[in-house]
């Protein structure tokens, strides 16, 4: 049987790992680091990039390169506070009026199908590191993602060729990596990524993990602190210039990087500084902006959005039945917990300092991976025990939410209501399904509708009409409707209104499924480039610094190799550029070695040169 990987989907970098022996593995990404950006670009040549190398080219091509996708995932374009989108490509409404991407050349993407580019390619470094296909995977959400947020993110993985075998909160999964299994103690988890935030409480005893509370906001993080830093920059920018960066189509992305490593290196300095030359031009010439930014000032640009999430950390302890005592530790995860404000808060609110010694950028993958072990039956001395993140209910007369399942119930779980008729001799009851804390229809998110028909008629208010709301372990909805009198029922798995329907998912494995070709013929093809231009410096190097020592005709071959690769490094052919390299590795080699003889002969004619010498100083 397949093994099945952990993937943390994240805003601004994903990661994934698999369980070796008991112990995580962060699968390498095969570009250097070991978190792939969350990035993909659609170049002018009709190539898609995915990763470091959509990144690096986001400042010459800003408005077809997509980041922060997980922002949009499962949302409706009303819902959305635009202010928050640190983003150069439009967020434009669908016919359904869910968010998508439109990008410069005017295509339009889901978040879902930008989200499965990035989980291909994963699917993929997972295949080359184990030498086997890889199906089957664990993928991670945060814990305040609502049904619709959770079911886009399976038709992600789903476009993407994966099994989903499980939907994980990644509070859950960081507690998962963090703890061992036979330790007893209460934790929090403090989860603040680049696009969400989360805060949940977990109980460990006995290898039994169980979540006591979770609350969070899915529109709050470090992409806000490069937003607002961003806005600061700009501002100045325009005060001390006249000169408005926005209007720009490059200058903007380049302030968003310099701001986003300005953000990185204050949390260990009291002061960056952003050099960006030839950012504008005004009447006096080429304008550059230079800039100092203190830790003081970045702190006070945040200090709002880092105070937001104080009432949420009482909120939970609360939700959870604890105090700070009651707890042992304090987790923190996500790339943003870095910043010492951040973690100053962290240690106010729980009154104890959280914890250091896990990388907040891979223990959610590796926690999935861990729970990928259990669900595959590796793993027996583990079991996870989640809550639901939100209230589940059905609308009633007036447009009044009645809840069933409510906020922080433990998973799976059961639960069901009566209800009646509205007028007399009513035949057809509508059931509206809906998510949220809000009293009042109108206020929370609507799930599905269907109606449940046959019911016997009667005065109003005499039929009883049985509503049961089920989720299993993966946090999957199932309704169930039923007439207590004449027994007919209507029962269904929710698939949540807005998003992709089924058809939808289906068309777009079918396009994934013809592109993957394509694209690991892509990656192939950037991969043996980029060796290719490796090469080709190492041979230009070796030819102008030995030109004087190689004889004429291996510089000819050398030279004669080289040019060879560098056509063919040009070209989509990687059968031509693998055969050029293989020639120019050789003839290198060869040049290595006659440089390498020449170099022996030179120390023993020294070596002799001196001996000489100083027998003729003895004999005289």
């Amino acid at each position: 049987m397949g093994c099945t990987i952990g993937i943390d989907l994240g805003t601004t970098n994903s990661c994934m790992s698999i369980s070796e022996g008991g112990n995580a593995i962060v699968i390498q990404t095969g570009e250097g680091p070991r978190v792939m950006p969350s990035v993909v670009a659609f170049t002018p040549a009709g190539d898609r990039l995915v990763g470091i190398v959509a990144k690096r080219q986001a400042i010459t091509n800003p408005k077809e390169t997509i980041t922060s996708v997980k922002r949009l995932m499962g949302r409706k374009y009303e819902e959305l506070n635009k202010g928050i989108f640190n983003v150069c490509y439009e967020i434009i409404p669908n016919d359904k009026g869910d968010a998508v991407v439109r990008i410069g050349d005017g295509r339009t993407f889901t978040p879902q199908e930008i989200s499965s580019m990035i989980l291909q390619k994963m699917k993929y470094r997972a295949e080359e590191y184990l030498g086997e296909e890889v199906t089957d995977v664990v993928v991670t959400v945060p814990a305040h993602f609502n049904e619709v947020q959770r079911k886009a993110t399976k038709d992600a993985c789903t476009i993407a060729g994966l099994n989903v075998k499980r939907v994980l909160n990644e509070p859950t999964a960081a507690a998962l990596a963090f703890t061992d299994a036979v330790e007893r103690r209460k934790i929090a988890v403090f989860d603040f990524g680049g696009g969400t935030f989360d805060i949940s409480v977990l109980q460990v005893v006995n290898g039994i993990f169980e979540v006591k509370a979770t609350t969070g906001n899915t529109q709050l993080g470090g992409d806000d602190f490069d937003a607002l830093l961003v806005d600061w920059i700009m501002k100045e920018f325009q005060r001390e210039k006249g000169i408005d960066l926005r209007e720009d189509p490059v200058a903007p992305q380049r302030v968003r990087e310099a701001a986003e490593r300005a953000k990185c290196e204050l949390s260990v300095a009291l002061e960056t500084s952003i050099n960006l030359p030839f950012i504008a031009s005004g009447d006096q010439g080429p304008l550059h902006l230079e800039m100092l930014i203190t830790r003081a000032l970045f702190e006070g640009l945040i200090k709002d959005l880092v105070e937001s999430t104080r009432p949420l950390c009482e909120q939970v302890l609360k939700d959870a039945g604890l105090t700070h005592e009651d707890l042992e530790t304090v987790v923190l995860v996500g790339g943003s917990t870095r910043i010492p404000m951040l973690r100053t808060l962290v240690e106010e609110a729980f009154h104890q300092e959280p914890v250091h010694s896990v990388n907040p950028d891979e223990v959610v993958a590796m926690g999935a991976a861990i729970a990928g072990s259990v669900v595959s039956g590796q793993r027996k001395d583990l079991v996870l025990l989640d809550v639901t993140s939100l209230t589940l209910g059905v609308e009633t007369l007036g447009g009044v939410m009645a809840p069933i399942i409510v906020k922080n119930s433990p998973l799976p779980i059961k639960r069901s209501k009566m209800f009646t008729t509205a007028v007399d001799n009513q035949q057809i009851v509508g059931i509206h399904v809906l998510q949220g804390e809000r009293e009042l229809t109108e206020d929370n998110r609507s799930l599905a509708r269907f109606e449940l028909v046959g019911i016997r008629p009667a005065p109003r208010g005499i039929p009883r009409i049985e509503v049961a709301f089920s989720i299993d372990a993966n946090g999957i909805l199932f309704v169930n409707a039923k007439d207590a009198v004449t027994g007919k029922h209507q029962e269904l798995k929710i698939n949540p209104s807005g998003g992709l329907s089924d058809d939808d998912v289906r068309e777009l494995i079918r396009d994934a499924r013809n592109y993957r070709e394509e694209d690991r013929d892509r990656t192939k093809l950037i991969e043996e480039r980029n060796l290719a231009d490796q090469l080709i410096y190492e041979a230009s190097k070796l030819l102008n610094t030995s030109k004087d020592r190689l004889d004429a005709d291996s510089q000819a071959e050398l030279k004669s190799a080289l040019d060879e690769l560098r056509d063919a490094r040009d070209s989509s052919d990687i059968a031509s550029i693998e055969r050029a390299k293989k020639d120019l590795t050789m003839v290198l080699h060869t040049s290595r070695n006659i440089l390498n003889m020449l170099d022996t002969l030179d120390d023993k004619d020294d070596s002799d040169g001196t001996e000489s010498l100083s027998q003729k100083e003895g004999m005289d």
